[in-house]
């Protein structure tokens, strides 16, 4: 049995509004089973015989069925999100900034994310993106300026959002937390 942390992409912004009730209601089928959702914003917790890729396929097709709207979602294992949240070098309680983690489901999407935004170079914090996984990259953003940030910008382009999506540190650390 697989354990998944799920994170949506693209929900509760833009007109596309997703309780946590409805979104558990939505996916607590088989072969998906202790769902659990964790915040207002998108992450759901699950188990399944499926993998990533089978897992991913089935939580998009239900969210499209079931919200109407072009779903997308990153899927990784517990055991990632644990040692991506580890790697993280920067800290999750700053007054000053914020640490952010993108993640993806495609390698290739973030090395093109994160190459875009060394070309537009980042101007709004001394800390250059950090990767932490094939399928994560750091970075920070001072406390009121995450919109501006180059990586933020950037991710938010048509070419990203079917393969990533952004939380903060402190997230990822109560998804670790959870269960």
């Amino acid at each position: 049995m697989n354990r998944f942390a799920v994170f949506l992409r693209g929900v509760n912004v833009g007109g596309v509004t997703v309780t946590s009730a409805k979104l558990k209601a939505a996916l607590d089928d088989e072969p998906l089973t202790d769902v659990r959702t964790l915040r207002a914003s998108g992450n759901v917790l699950c188990s399944t015989t499926l993998s990533a890729a089978e897992a991913k396929e089935l939580i998009e097709q239900r969210l499209r069925t079931a919200f109407g709207y072009d779903a997308w979602v990153v899927v990784l294992t517990r055991e990632q999100v644990a040692q991506i949240a580890a790697d993280c070098p920067f800290p999750a309680d700053s007054t000053d900034e914020h640490a952010y983690l993108t993640l993806s489901s495609d390698p290739a999407a973030l090395d093109a994310l994160v190459q875009a935004a060394a070309e537009v170079g980042d101007t709004t914090s001394d800390n250059e993106p950090v990767r932490l996984h094939p399928l994560a990259v750091a970075w920070t953003a001072p406390v009121g300026g995450t919109l501006a940030a180059p990586l933020a910008k950037i991710s938010a382009k048509r070419q990203f959002t079917e393969t990533t999506t952004t939380r903060n540190l402190r997230t990822l650390l109560r998804i670790v937390a959870a269960d």
